[in-house]
């Protein structure tokens, strides 16, 4: 009786309102963070391609993206104060950490999405996978993740089945690959550089004022090459003329995005973004073979399988250890807890001596 009550009493905290609305909330946050990831990258892929929208200017695209985001996150900051902004960022602090950062994700803007002026949507979704090779890699190389034998055997896996991928490409590029790699590359030094700079001293970023402190930083960078390179193209393209609605609202669906990932994130968790970022690829592969007629080849699904499964793999140890590790700060609170309550026993123990020897 006792057992049937603790499995009726269990299976009505399952599905109880309450846990039901949490599940319905997460999917609904990883459902609008896919939607927008794959619409920019849709999008992204529709102008700079020159079969469609044809305006080829990486660039100037990323240059309008961080004006646009600069703009709105200033309001959302400043004018109409959303979130607050951390204390401890001084001047000197922007310098030596949001400026390097801004730098290399200005770079990884850059070089990604001049890769889909060479690259199919699909095949670029499957060297992204080599983003946990570079995170690991460069984790190791700057002493924020120990090496380890098994982790790099799982990181060659997926190197191999990239590689693969690679190489039934039927439109391979070689110079978009590189362009491509490059920004997973700078990415990945990105993300690392987050953790030494910012997470260590403290300093917590959510989007909305990472866009504030780095999407101007990034804005700047861009300018420069984009006087160098692109603008004297710009000024000989006499035809061309700025589509407000086509640029305002890709610019939106760029800022919209940022803001799902801190929903996503600050609702679930960054490892529940790295699976539905799976999801997602799957997604862009299949809509890329089945909508934008680009050529997807047995060798490239199984050469991206074996990566996916590699990934996989990867995010289920991050999963683990990330659950032993709230186990082992979950049992040192209750020895805590213990030595705590062993303490205060004493105490009332030894106060409650001394009164009765008073009394005598």
């Amino acid at each position: 009786m006792g057992v049937a009550t603790g499995t009726s009493s269990s299976s009505t905290t399952i599905f109880s309102p309450s846990i039901l609305k949490k599940i319905i909330l997460s999917y609904t946050y990883v459902a609008i963070w896919i939607f927008l990831s794959f619409t920019v990258i849709v999008y992204n892929k529709f102008i700079l391609d020159k079969k469609l929208y044809n305006w080829p200017y990486p660039i100037s695209l990323t240059l309008i993206h961080m004006g646009f985001c600069s703009s709105v996150a200033f309001l959302l900051v400043r004018i109409f104060p959303v979130v607050d902004l951390p204390s401890s960022m001084s001047p000197r602090l922007y310098l030596s950490s949001v400026v390097p950062i801004g730098a290399l994700y200005s770079l990884s803007l850059w070089l990604s999405n001049s890769a889909y002026i060479y690259l199919s949507v699909s095949f670029i979704q499957m060297l992204k996978a080599l983003m946990p090779v570079a995170v690991y890699s460069i984790g190791v190389l700057f002493r924020k993740d120990a090496f380890k034998s098994s982790t790099m055997v799982n990181m060659l896996a997926i190197s191999f089945g990239v590689a693969i991928a690679a190489y039934g490409e039927a439109k391979f590029d070689t110079w978009g690959v590189l362009l491509q790699l490059g920004a997973v590359a700078f990415e990945a030094t990105r993300l690392v550089l987050i953790q030494i700079l910012l997470t260590s001293k403290g300093i917590n970023l959510n989007p909305l004022t990472s866009l504030y402190y780095i999407a101007p930083c990034c804005f700047v960078f861009l300018l420069l090459p984009w006087i160098a390179v692109e603008l004297p193209l710009l000024k000989e393209n006499s035809t061309f003329h700025f589509d407000y609605f086509i640029f305002g609202t890709n610019s939106f669906c760029a800022f919209a995005l940022n803001l799902a990932v801190f929903l996503l994130v600050g609702k679930t968790s960054a490892l529940t973004m790295n699976v539905a970022g799976v999801v997602k690829d799957w997604l862009l592969i299949a809509f890329s073979w089945s909508v934008i007629k680009d050529t997807v080849t047995a060798v490239n699904l199984f050469g991206y399988g074996l990566a996916f499964l590699g990934v996989a793999y990867y995010n289920h140890l991050k999963l683990k250890a990330l659950r032993e590790k709230e186990e082992a700060e979950r049992k040192d609170e209750e020895v805590d807890d213990e030595e705590s309550g062993r303490l205060l026993y004493q105490r009332e123990g030894d106060g409650t001596t001394r009164r009765n020897e008073s009394e005598g």
